[in-house]
């Protein structure tokens, strides 16, 4: 849960403690003069997690490509330098 979603939360809670017509409150539900309030915050589904989780893998990926041609460069500038000592 966000920082954001945990703050709204609790000042809905304080709200609901302040006004004595709000009862009932359970996982976020509440009524409030007669009709039923959702301060639940907004929830990820499945198929939304494994997308930002298959996007995060791709960057991983490109990250870890980029990384290691940069290594391999090093490595054959390295090289080339013990080349030309003799």
């Amino acid at each position: 849960m966000s920082k954001k979603n945990l703050l709204s939360l609790q000042k809905k809670i304080k709200d609901m403690e302040k006004d004595n017509k709000i009862s009932d409150y359970v996982d976020g539900l509440y009524v409030k003069n007669g009709r039923l309030i959702n301060a639940r915050p907004d929830g990820m589904t499945g198929i939304a997690k494994a997308s930002m989780y298959r996007a995060q893998m791709k960057k991983q990926y490109k990250i870890d490509c980029i990384a290691d041609g940069i290594e391999r460069a090093k490595m054959r500038m390295d090289g080339d330098r013990n080349m030309y000592d003799y």
